[in-house]
């Protein structure tokens, strides 16, 4: 089981959803770059349950930094964060250990493991995981904005619900980022809840879309072909699981147009070199150019849901039937925007340190 992404920052996660503790390795990360605690517990309250449209299963998330860091500053060596899980119910798990959950990776987990993996909640394959990733990514997020790069998302669509598109990007990023359900239109977020709502009186669940952007990023960063910045961006988050489907710019919009309506023209702006439009989403031959990084995610609808599906019991390998009990999200797009953004937070760190040097995130 391979858990590293990255090459001169790199970051790798480990624990189990119902072992005693998750937590996360920050490796090559310059000394002397500040590490705020407050922003780190920010970050993780945004990915954490919150009311009637989460998961019962809260835990507050008190972190503990063990390595790396000394008085309030990075120290060059690995940082490691651990968080404990507080609030487990195992016993919800013990009578269908051997049952498939449809769209879980029980099945898959025990082909490749042989048996051995920690079914327990889903054990390294659930979503309880990515809070150790929020953590790393708060702190690499942290050291960008001192850079003058900054990362924000909204749920974009959800059930037929559009949210509005990105207007002043800097004065939306400033009110998203402290939005527990990230959308920009009021009406739309009200919308949004209520079918959240409805599909989880109904046993169900719902995914959605979420929009991403990055602004402050250089021009230069990413190479041509098999680490493009669209191949990293797009590796690192189909990494997270429930994300099906990622499209830069206007994406698969672009199929159904000509090419004077998709390229971005060229202008300079202020003794800068900026494109009139945006649909290429900042990237232009797998390099930045500048302007926004700008992509879409699909997230699938949660597989556990209480309704009666077909399964296999693979210990017995017959056919069976299971209605997943428990404690489960109805929809999970709104807290994986804290997920979407701390992912690009490492694979942005990542370039920037092999483009300018692992130093260059200190800020100075």
């Amino acid at each position: 089981m391979k858990n590293t992404f990255g090459t001169s920052v790199a970051l790798t996660l480990f624990g189990e959803s119902h072992g005693e503790m998750i937590g996360a390795v920050l490796d090559g990360l310059a000394p002397g770059i500040a590490v705020d605690a407050a922003a780190i517990d920010a970050a993780l309250a945004k990915r954490r349950p919150q009311g009637a449209l989460s998961t019962a299963r809260r835990e507050s998330d008190p972190f503990r930094i063990v390595s790396g860091v000394f008085e309030g500053k990075t120290t060059g060596t690995p940082l490691c964060i651990l968080i404990p899980n507080e609030n487990k119910q195992s016993r919800d798990y013990e009578a269908a250990r051997f049952l498939a959950r449809p769209g879980h990776a029980d099945y898959t987990a025990n082909v490749k493991y042989h048996g051995f993996q920690d079914y327990r909640g889903g054990g390294h394959f659930s979503g309880r995981i990515t809070a150790a990733l929020v953590a790393a990514g708060a702190v690499l997020q942290c050291a960008l904005r001192e850079k003058g790069i900054r990362i924000g998302s909204h749920v974009k669509a959800l059930h037929g619900i559009f949210d509005r598109e990105f207007a002043d990007i800097e004065a939306d990023l400033d009110r998203l980022a402290p939005m527990h359900f990230p959308v920009l239109d009021d009406a739309a977020a009200e919308k949004m809840q209520e079918a959240i709502l409805a599909a989880k009186a109904e046993e169900d669940s719902l995914g959605g879309i979420l929009e991403c952007i990055a602004t402050g990023v250089p021009a230069g960063l990413g190479e041509p072909w098999f680490d493009s910045v669209e191949s990293l961006l797009a590796h690192a988050l189909f990494s997270v699981g429930g994300v099906k489907g990622i499209e830069f710019g206007a994406g698969f919009d672009m199929a159904k147009r000509k090419g004077s309506e998709v390229n971005d023209a060229f202008r300079m702006e202020n003794g800068k070199v900026m494109t009139a439009s945006n649909r290429n989403g900042g990237i232009n031959g797998g390099i930045t150019n500048g302007m926004p990084i700008l992509f879409r995610l699909a997230v699938k609808p949660t597989p556990s849901i209480g309704k009666m599906q077909q399964t296999v019991d693979f210990s017995a390998m017959e056919n069976a039937d299971i209605a997943i009990r428990g404690r489960h999200d109805p929809c999970i797009v709104h807290r994986a925007a804290a997920v979407a953004e701390a992912v690009t937070a490492l694979v942005l760190a990542d370039l920037l340190a092999q483009r300018f040097g692992t130093d260059w995130l200190r800020g100075e």
